[in-house]
């Protein structure tokens, strides 16, 4: 389940997909925070729709979504909303409530929404750069823990075939600064940390 909003050129994009998170970490915890069997699951992400196959083969209904606001969601027609990397992006408090009331509107009362993004503090946020899921989103004085979410994180990795290959996709994907990553390495893989940011849509009043 590849959830890096991150456009690589040529073969190195495919391979992303195959290399990140291969032991399905990501879809699990998703099931732990909030059971997917027999549920509907909105699915927001712009991946290969690996995400989409492993929440099915958990047992969950899944509607895929390009975007958050989109007219063909009905209002309350999901259980669960999962947001993987393509909404929840603005920078501050603002935005995260509008995205926020966003997937309320499709969420039933009762439901739960989670978003996954980049944690850092990994040897994948070193390819990266100063990015705010790296700072500001993780604080407890920033938009998501002030706003009324929770945090999970989950210890995953980019998963190479050989020190050989690792160096190679590294290199030729992120130039320099792959090149003296993979310099580090001494076993083919990077640690790779995911925040899942989560919250419970408000039932709604009067509700028992």
């Amino acid at each position: 389940m590849a959830t890096l909003p991150l456009a690589l050129p040529g073969p190195f994009g495919e391979q992303l997909a195959r290399i990140v998170d291969v032991e399905g970490k990501i879809a699990r915890a998703i099931d732990a925070l909030a059971p997917v069997a027999g549920r509907d699951v909105i699915l927001i992400a712009s991946d290969d729709g690996r995400a989409a196959a492993q929440l099915t083969e958990l047992g969950a209904r899944v509607v895929p979504l390009g975007r958050l606001v989109d007219s063909s969601a009905a209002a309350a027609s999901a259980d669960i909303v999962v947001s993987l990397g393509a909404a929840f992006r603005g920078p501050d408090t603002a935005d995260l409530e509008a995205d926020t009331a966003a997937a309320d509107r499709l969420l039933r009362p009762g439901g739960r929404l989670i978003v996954v993004h980049d944690y850092g503090r990994d040897d994948v946020s070193r390819l990266r750069g100063d990015l705010p899921e790296y700072g500001l989103w993780t604080r407890r004085d920033g938009p998501f823990l002030r706003g009324g979410f929770r945090i999970r994180v989950l210890h995953c990795w980019w998963t190479f075939g050989s020190l050989d290959e690792a160096r190679a996709f590294l290199t030729g994907a992120f130039g320099v600064t792959g090149e003296a990553v993979a310099a580090d390495l001494r076993r083919p893989r990077l640690s790779y940390n995911v925040a899942l940011y989560h919250r419970d849509r408000p039932a709604a009043p009067g509700s028992a």
